[in-house]
């Protein structure tokens, strides 16, 4: 019983810390890359800063909704056209700026104080994908 609840618990933790890492690199992404200004640049949209604002909001918050509930629609083929663009345009996009982040870690690796460190870094963040990945593939599918 003990040992379900410790259990539990460090799923808890885990979880909420790799949507704490998540959240943070996609932030950090936009920031970095200037997406959204940019955007708003070639839209000539600046009198809609705003409007961008609250559908990055509530895009994320849709989205997430989503990925967390069994919420499932029956639509019409053109519809799900229009959605699956829609999610290439965003998936694309978001495969161009990571492209462009991999600027970012001897930029950080300067600015904290890691240069020679680096290596341990991007091990740090290979290991770890690849030990989360086989937790979730063999005990959480199983």
């Amino acid at each position: 019983m003990m040992v379900n609840v410790v259990f539990n618990l460090l799923e808890v933790f885990v979880g909420f810390s790799s949507g704490i890492v998540i959240g943070g690199a996609f932030i950090a992404i936009l920031t970095f890359l200037g997406i959204i200004p940019r955007l708003i640049q070639l839209s000539k949209g600046k009198n809609l800063v705003q409007t961008f604002s609250v559908a990055i909001v509530l895009g994320t918050l849709f989205g997430t909704y989503l990925s967390f509930t069994p919420f499932t629609s029956n639509q019409p083929v053109l519809t799900l056209i229009i959605w699956g663009g829609f999610q290439g345009i965003f998936n694309g996009m978001f495969a161009a700026a990571l492209v462009e982040v991999l600027n970012v870690f001897p930029l950080l690796s300067k600015r904290v104080g890691l240069e020679r460190y680096i290596l341990f870094l991007l091990m740090a963040i290979v290991f770890g994908k690849i030990i989360g990945s086989l937790f979730q593939w063999i005990y959480l599918e199983n």
